[in-house]
């Protein structure tokens, strides 16, 4: 039977729009929905940290259910199944029929419509039931699954239960989601020790000139200025852009300041929703999209849920063909990244390098940051100055402002103490609080003025060949301090 015999389910209960938008996207990638074809890598990754807490968390969960017909998953953020508890033999033996086991990617691209597919598409908790999965080898179980949030507060993969499509749902999605909870609490604490900051989900703010403007015209390298005249072109010919670049490396600013060549009177930005908030994000800021006077760059569009991504595109592509939108400007980590749909409605793909390919520009950023914190000029020691342009700066321009701003309120000529310890450690494992107080307090007596290392280990406590133990260790650059 093909794909086409089948209709979407009429008003699935609760999250249609949802579900809705995954039948379209799985249809878009060609799947038929009377075959499942996941693909098999042959292994997973036993060592990880997600895989060592969702395991122990999923044992934990499984002696509560000993006798229930119950599967429990941990799959990656792509989808592989990395692990499968059951002791009941029968689904066990079912779901190795439909290769819902380790070694194969059950993403939605791979298998349509399912319930750790949704989750990880949607960054979202997700229950799949019967005739909600695209394919019809699926529709014998109802899926329940939420999204595992690492140390770092990225999606790290999805805690998945499986059972008979006559189950109990409500009571699935309530365990998938506190067995994900868990596995987020055991490795963050297994991890950095500390949580990530919360993320801004859907705001959308009006971009201020001052607050935005950067010293584009004054900067050494090409980079940022050439990114900034082909953006500004391609506003004046009136094409969609999306600006790609890693966080924090100006997209947004970017983008303001070419649309600002345009004379707009506003420039507003609007952040990727939270899952739950997607309706009201659109009704928000869509209204905007008509008004000459107005420029509203969507950011993120990589990292938005996948139903909002479905939605975005169909308003971009409805209101391209009426010809009564402004050119629609989005943000992405790359143009690898950019969803499928929106990739087609945009014109023009502008790059923001990275500041590590621009260490030319660290300086004259630094001292426009320093400035805009404290209103005059501020003064940088040759080793301060040394120290900031020597750092891979893996945040970019944000992380900049922040370390410089923050040293600029302490004093009118930064030295190396007023740095923040970040500026002196290279990248490596994720710190537990004790491991970062430590490293940070060493940090701090290397950068006194006229310290040696010897002098460090000393005020420290430490024995000469135990400092240069942990210099090594944490990565510590020892400041140069040559004229």
């Amino acid at each position: 039977m093909h794909r086409d015999d089948f209709s979407l389910p009429a008003q699935p209960p609760g999250g249609a729009p949802r579900l809705r938008a995954s039948w379209r996207r799985s249809e878009r990638y060609g799947l038929a929905a009377d075959e499942i074809r996941p693909v098999f890598t042959g292994s997973v990754d036993t060592e990880s940290l997600l895989y060592e807490c969702g395991r122990e968390v999923l044992r934990g969960l499984q002696k509560t259910l000993a006798n229930e017909p119950v599967s429990m998953m941990i799959t990656d953020p792509d989808g592989l199944v990395l692990s499968r508890l059951s002791e009941d033999a029968t689904i066990n033996r079912s779901l190795d029929r439909v290769h819902l086991a380790p070694g194969f990617y059950f993403a939605e691209r791979n298998v349509g419509t399912n319930g750790l597919g949704l989750a990880l598409a949607d960054r979202a908790p997700s229950l799949v039931r019967a005739d909600e999965h695209y394919c019809t080898g699926l529709r014998g179980y109802t899926c329940a699954a939420a999204p595992v949030v690492d140390p770092s507060g990225d999606v790290a993969g999805s805690v998945n239960l499986t059972t008979w499509s006559d189950s109990a749902p409500e009571l699935l999605m309530a365990l998938a989601q506190s067995a994900a909870a868990n596995t987020s609490a055991l490795m963050l604490a297994r991890g950095a020790g500390k949580a990530a900051p919360p993320t801004p989900h859907g705001e959308v703010f009006r971009v201020y000139a001052d607050r935005s403007r950067a010293p584009e015209e004054g900067l050494p390298t090409t980079g940022w200025r050439d990114a900034f005249a082909e953006a500004r072109t391609a506003f004046r010919r009136g094409l969609a852009v999306a600006v790609v670049g890693e966080p924090g490396t100006g997209r947004t600013a970017l983008a303001s300041l070419a649309r600002r060549q345009l004379r707009r009177e506003r420039v507003l930005s609007a952040r990727p929703p939270a899952p739950e908030d997607v309706e009201s994000w659109f009704e928000l800021w869509v209204p905007e999209l008509g008004k000459d006077s107005t420029c509203v760059i969507v950011s993120g569009v990589d990292s938005m849920p996948a139903w909002a991504t479905t939605e975005l595109a169909q308003l971009f592509a409805r209101e391209r063909t009426t010809g009564d939108m402004q050119p629609y400007v989005v943000t992405a980590t790359s143009a690898d990244t950019l969803p499928e749909e929106l990739r087609e409605l945009i014109d023009v793909v502008v790059d923001v390098p990275a500041l590590r390919f621009r260490p030319d520009d660290i300086m004259p950023l630094a001292r426009h940051f320093a400035h805009q914190a404290r209103g005059r000029e501020i003064d940088f020691t040759p080793a301060a100055a040394r120290a900031l342009t020597t750092f891979d700066w893996p945040g970019n321009v944000r992380s900049l402002r922040r370390v410089v701003r923050e040293a600029a309120a302490r004093t009118d000529r930064v030295d190396l103490h007023h740095l923040a310890p970040e500026v002196f450690t290279g990248p490596g494992h994720p710190l537990t609080r004790l491991q970062s107080v430590e490293r940070d307090e060493i940090v701090r007596c290397l950068t006194e003025p006229g310290t040696t290392v010897s002098e460090a280990a000393e005020r420290l406590g430490l024995g000469r060949a135990t400092i240069y133990r942990k210099i090594r260790q944490y990565r510590i650059t020892v400041p140069d301090r040559t004229p």
